[in-house]
Formats: structure tokens, sequence, C-alpha cells
């Protein structure tokens, strides 16, 4: 059996965030910290909590790296020839140490460093990136996912705010632009994967359409509406007038089609009965909330 090789390593690495840990709980019982009100204990922990918890990952990540340098040596001096083949089928035998890149991640940035083998006139290996599976962006994959659920409650700008909220300045708005657009390139792939299962007759297919009207950049407008629009600001008003329209807007409309097993109630079971139900009435289900299939389409008028 091979001996430990990272003996006394871990507390090595772990030591700046024991120290953090020490530290904040030295600040907790200083006499200073009892005159503060909850919303600034709040801050304080929360703040150097996030800090404590992005030191604890950087920690894991220097005890991999040092793990993955002694078992590298290892075997190189234990074997003829210690190698790594990529995905491209060649073969690396060079072994470079101290290769780093940048992780932001939702409790700060880290530093992942790792080994590359390395081959002539061929790109570089790392195992650790395989092995911790990281992006080939800078941003992991828990940010990313964050960036997306919250986008889609609001705008590109509060997505960023909230973000940076609660993580540091860890992500542009740009990068979250990238990550959602990232995050959706399977969609399709999804939907055209799926195989739709047959419906019975008792099967009901319902269809839900919507339409809003968008307010739309002059040079978005089609050549009728700008035309209307160039009139209606010849006339300097400042009011419209009663059914007039801005001629600003465009209609987006979405259509959702979608299978739903019928769910039939009794008057009794929408409006309650006078003096309420007995104990052992039985309802009847309820309406599906969600539905088994759908499928949704968007207006082509409305441009992207």
């Amino acid at each position: 059996m091979q001996a430990p090789y990272d003996t006394g390593l871990a507390a090595d690495v772990f030591a700046e965030a024991k120290n953090t840990f020490n530290w904040l709980i030295g600040q907790l019982t200083d006499t200073a910290c009892g005159m503060l009100t909850h919303d600034r204990l709040e801050e304080t922990i929360v703040e150097q909590g996030r800090e404590l918890q992005r030191q604890l990952l950087q920690a894991h990540l220097d005890l991999r790296a040092l793990r993955e340098r002694q078992q590298a040596h290892h075997a190189r001096h234990n074997a003829t020839t210690a190698r790594v083949i990529g995905s491209d089928g060649v073969s690396r035998t060079r072994l470079e140490t101290g290769h780093h890149r940048l992780l932001a991640t939702l409790v700060g940035t880290v530093t992942v460093t790792r080994c590359a083998w390395r081959a002539p006139g061929a790109r570089n290996v790392y195992p650790a990136d395989a092995a911790l599976s990281l992006p080939a962006v800078r941003h992991s994959a828990g940010l990313a996912k964050l960036a997306v659920v919250e986008t889609v409650r609001g705008s590109f700008d509060a997505a960023h705010a909230a973000v940076t909220a609660r993580c540091g300045n860890v992500i542009g708005k740009r990068q979250i632009e990238q990550a959602i657009v990232q995050a959706a390139v399977d969609v399709d792939a999804f939907y055209a994967a799926r195989t739709p299962l047959p419906c019975t007759a008792r099967t009901v297919l319902a269809i839900g359409v919507d339409g809003k009207g968008i307010a739309m950049r002059p040079e978005a407008l089609r050549p009728a509406t700008a035309k209307a629009a160039a009139r209606a600001r010849a006339t300097f008003r400042t009011r419209l007038a009663a059914g007039e329209k801005p001629a600003r807007k465009r209609m987006a409309t979405l259509a959702v089609v979608y299978d739903a097993e019928p769910a039939p109630r009794r008057p009794h079971d929408v409006i309650a009965v006078p003096g309420g139900r007995p104990g052992n009435a039985c309802r009847a289900p309820d309406r599906p909330r969600r539905a088994s299939g759908c499928a949704a389409r968007s207006s082509p008028a409305l441009p992207r």
C-alpha cells in the first residue's frame, strides 16, 4: 500500500481559512461588536463568511494541486515512461507543473493550479481540468446558473446587480449575456430528441395565444409604421387623441400548444358549501398545473 503523501499538507493550505475563522470569532466576541445592530451584524457575517468560503475553496484546490503534482512525479520516477493521451490520440510525455487559471465562483474568484502534459505540436492536456469539469470560460457552472435565474426575472442590469450583491464583482454584464446564450444552445436539440407519446381521445388539446405591443427603435419599424410615426412627430403634439396610436410599437405574439388530461369538477368543488364540507367528503382532482408536453412559437415580426 502506498504511503500517504499529503501528510501535513492539509494543515498548511487551510491555515489562512482557519485564521479568518478565528478572526471572525474574535470580532463577534469583542465588546465593540456587542454594540452593533442586527443589520450590521448580518453584513459583517455575510461579507466575512463569503471570504471564508472562498478561502476554503481555494485551499481545497491547492490541496488537490499538491496531490496531483506529487502523483505525477511519483509516476515519472516509478514508471519507464509516464504519459497522458489526449482526446486527439497524441501521447504527451512532458510534464510541466505550475500552470494556473482563474475561476470565478459564487464565493469569489479562485486560482486553479494544475499540471500540464505536453507534446511538440500539440495542445497541452490538463487532467485536473477534466477531473474538476472546469468550463472553457472563466465563470463556474454555478455562477452561470445563478446568472440565468436572475436574468429571467428581469433585465440584464438587474441580474448583474443581484449577482454582484450576492457574490461580489465576479462577472460582468456582457458575460451574463454570453452565459444566457450558452445556456440556451441545447433547447432545440432537447425538443427535437423528445419522442411524442400518442394521446387518447380523452386527452384535451389546449392552445393559448397572447400578444404584447413592444416599443421599437425607429430603424426597426416597418415602412408604413415609420411613415405614420414621422407624421405624428411632425405635428409636435404632446398628447394622443382618443384611440390614436403612437405608431412606435410592433406586436409580439406567443402561442403555446399542449396536452392536458381533463379534470372535471362539480359546482361544490369550486364554490364553498354553506356550513363547510364534511370531513369525509371527496373533492374532485384539481386541473393539471403542468402540461405533459408543449410547444411555443413567437411571432417573427419582433426583431431580436
